[in-house]
């Protein structure tokens, strides 16, 4: 797709922002967040007017909260639909399926990486543990660390266990996504 275009690029933007907020209330909610942090408080009154819906309509499954799960899927079609329309493209209901998995598992893996690689720049500054940020990255990343910590605790003072964590979900990415590129 032409990135010139720029409908399609307020498009993409706009709800690029918006899934990526929907998508991190989801993790939130499954890694245990702080809901009371400032941040969180944030997102979930972002998402809210949507969630709210679409949970009269779909039932969380156990701990998981199924309706902001598919509604991040529902709002990754329409993007994708509103996308290749604009921008000319003949799309059936299989390959819109498939890309639609490929975005979801991608920005999933996305978000954690980011938020890794932010966590190991404030450590750099030894920033205050009780800060919304310094505590919402924490929540974030610790299921990702925990078990890299259990094999690879901090030697001498210094803790490489982001650094491994970068690199295993960037690697685990690039292999996980590399499987839709046979489909």
């Amino acid at each position: 797709m032409s990135q010139d275009n720029p409908f399609i690029f307020l498009i993409d933007t706009v709800f690029s922002i918006y899934i990526a907020i929907m998508l991190l209330r989801f993790i939130l909610q499954q890694v245990g967040a702080d809901f009371y942090n400032p941040i969180s408080q944030f997102i979930v009154k972002a998402t809210h007017p949507l969630v709210s819906f679409t949970r009269r309509l779909i039932p969380s499954y156990r701990k998981i909260d199924t309706a902001t799960l598919v509604l991040v899927i529902i709002l990754i079609v329409i993007k994708l639909v509103l996308m290749l329309s604009i921008a000319g493209y003949q799309f059936n209901a299989e390959t819109l399926a498939i890309k639609a998995v490929y975005d979801l598992i991608s920005l999933t893996f996305d978000i954690f990486i980011i938020a890794l690689f932010v966590q190991a720049i404030l450590s750099w500054v030894n920033p205050d543990p009780h800060h919304p940020v310094s505590s919402l990255l924490q929540n974030l990343t610790l299921p990702v660390l925990r078990p890299i910590r259990k094999f690879m605790p901090a030697m001498g003072g210094i803790d490489l266990s982001t650094l491994v964590g970068l690199i295993g979900l960037m690697f685990i990415k690039r292999l996980v996504l590399s499987l839709f590129q046979m489909l």
